[in-house]
């Protein structure tokens, strides 16, 4: 098999048709719906046959065969079968010629009158490394499954656990307490895309904060290594409660998607909005800044869609420069194409300060608010080094600034501070 067959880059249909599934298995699903939504994209995007969801059952080590064509319920054990060895090893099996493998069980074959002739077998982990099923798909319509089709897939997959974990702990909360679990529920899902370290980049400092006003927030934050780079974001849906933090977390996922597929930072941004403004109740948008920084070059390439103030402090000069936006909020209205990206250079002690509304806005009793200028104030001291103090800092003279005025809106930051030294 040649490079290219291997490597081959992903067309912009096949972008589109990712990002459709993704934002399909964000949306709201009873559990046989949502593995019937996985089976069918995976045959879409794969160009397969046939496609299966095999449920793990913990309790018993077993792998409950929950969605097929033709058959339904069947039991195996952990281990058995390449959809057992997959669950067992968690690793992705590729087998061109599936009765020439031992560990091919022909059972299913047997059952339904179906013959494999090739598999593609993953399995499907959650965001907690927790084995939650096995999707498998049988007989590529053109040959066999290569290097491209596995990379597809597992990017397929890794959506597929996570939503079908969700809908698994979702059906399990609507048994108990409706309300208030559905909303804690909603909060550990936001909650765990955030990313659980801050990133180590030399000669950077980089630290992250989330503060919702509610159990959810319409705001989300990433800061994660891809490719040798820094993914910046910061995005903020309008309106408060659950609406905006499904439309900020389906955001958050689709981008991720996208650039993890290869996809460039003008592309994915153009793919992710009109995917978000087919979607998105009219007068809802999410502003954002989303940014990729090459630590060697200290480039940041960026889109900023509506969010602002974006402070970009120039330590040479001791000054800043606000970074106005370069185009409208994500999910308004579709775009004809993608834009070229802005390009912004990070000289020796500059800070990148992103602050969303929850700290410019935030009233106190008198109605004043705390302001950008009291931002501007608090970094151009330059009293606090590490980006974590300095994040400390700004929450802690925001909560100061309220008083007993409770908090009006989701508080994230996200700052970035190149190294003092020249490199």
């Amino acid at each position: 098999m040649s490079d290219a067959q291997q490597h081959s880059p992903l067309s912009t249909q096949d972008m589109a048709a990712i990002l459709a599934i993704t934002r399909r298995l964000a949306a709201p699903f009873e559990l046989g719906a949502m593995l019937a939504e996985v089976t069918a994209a995976a045959c879409q995007v794969l160009k397969a046959e046939r496609s299966s969801v095999w449920l793990h059952d913990t309790l018993r080590a077993e792998l409950v065969l929950t969605v097929a064509h033709d058959i339904r319920d069947l039991r195996i054990a952990v281990g058995s079968g390449l959809v057992g060895a997959c669950a067992r090893d968690r690793e992705i099996i590729n087998v061109p010629d599936c009765y020439a493998d031992p560990r091919f069980d022909a059972q299913v074959d047997r059952s339904s009158g179906f013959r494999t002739r090739c598999a593609l077998t993953l399995p499907l982990v959650d965001h907690r490394d927790a084995l939650v099923g096995v999707l498998q798909v049988l007989n590529r319509a053109d040959g066999v499954f290569d290097r491209a089709d596995e990379a597809l897939a597992a990017a397929l997959a890794a959506q597929c656990a996570v939503a079908l974990q969700r809908v698994q702990m979702i059906e399990a909360l609507l048994e108990g307490e409706r309300l208030r679990a559905g909303l804690e529920m909603a909060r550990v899902v936001q909650m765990s895309t955030l990313p659980r370290a801050m990133p180590e980049l030399p000669g950077y400092d980089a630290f992250a904060a989330f503060q919702p006003a509610e159990q959810t927030g319409g705001d989300t934050f990433d800061l994660a290594l891809l490719d040798g780079q820094l993914l910046i974001v910061l995005g903020d849906a309008s309106g408060h409660g659950i609406a905006p933090a499904l439309s900020v977390t389906q955001m958050h996922a689709m981008l991720r998607m996208a650039l993890r597929l290869g996809a460039g930072l003008e592309t994915a941004f153009a793919q992710v909005n009109d995917q978000l403004a087919e979607i998105l109740p009219d007068g809802r948008f999410i502003t954002a800044f989303i940014g990729l920084l090459d630590p060697a070059s200290h480039r940041l390439r960026y889109v900023c869609a509506g969010q602002g103030p974006v402070l970009h402090w120039c330590a040479a000069d001791s000054r800043f420069e606000s970074l106005r936006p370069t185009s409208f909020p994500l999910g308004a209205m579709p775009l004809p194409g993608p834009r070229p990206a802005h390009l912004l250079e990070l000289q020796p002690g500059d800070l990148l300060v992103l602050v969303s509304d929850g700290v410019y806005e935030q009233p106190r009793e008198d109605g004043e608010m705390f302001g950008e200028a009291r931002v501007r104030e608090l970094v151009s001291a330059q009293a606090h080094p590490r980006m974590a103090d300095l994040a400390a800092a700004l929450l802690a003279a925001v909560k100061a600034f309220a008083g007993d005025t409770p908090q009006q809106d989701d508080v994230t930051l996200v700052l970035l501070r190149r190294d003092s030294a020249a490199g």
